[in-house]
């Protein structure tokens, strides 16, 4: 197998209530900086967790920095149920769900991306980007980001089960132009 791995995994949910995010700023868990992006985050890190949650005065939040699934939707639950027991929510049930996996894959091989370009669905302007950027619509939606070193980087899968077929499928795509 490939040396892949998981860097990144972004899961939100809702809290349908609002948040008064400056009262949330006086818990050592929690970052909050009024003056930056209109004073409508603020983060929150405890010791737990290897990711932060992102909470939005609106009641969304936005989990990223783990690489498993299950931790996403673990740190996202925490931060409600943090916030169920000092009182800024009243008690509801969360629908996480993720939006988000980033992998980076190394396919062993260099690349001739100039030759990828001509004869593939690619953008390659090595002017602007040292990488081509393909998107994939199957066996799921996703972008990747191709390096001549032969390194990748996967955005845009929603479940790891879909890690592999992606993975598959941009190995056999490129196998060519190797």
């Amino acid at each position: 197998m490939l040396n892949a791995r998981i860097v990144n995994i972004v899961a939100t949910a809702t809290l349908d209530q609002e948040i008064n995010l400056a009262m949330l700023a006086r818990f050592r868990e929690v970052i909050y900086d009024s003056t930056r992006y209109g004073g409508h985050v603020a983060y929150f890190k405890s010791p737990r967790m290897k990711g932060k949650v992102s909470i939005f005065a609106s009641g969304k939040i936005i989990s990223a920095g783990t690489v498993q699934e299950k931790e996403a939707i673990r740190e996202l639950k925490e931060v409600k149920e943090f916030l169920v027991r000092e009182r800024f929510i009243k008690p509801t049930s969360l629908t996480p769900k993720v939006q988000n996996i980033v992998i980076v894959v190394d396919l062993r091989q260099s690349m001739d991306l100039e030759k990828i370009a001509k004869e593939c669905q690619i953008i390659y302007e090595p002017e602007q980007f040292p990488g081509g950027i393909m998107r994939f619509n199957k066996p799921f939606k996703a972008t990747v980001l191709l390096f001549a070193s032969g390194k990748a980087v996967i955005t845009g899968l929603k479940d790891s089960m879909q890690i592999e077929p992606t993975i598959r499928k941009l190995k056999n795509l490129t196998r060519q132009y190797e």
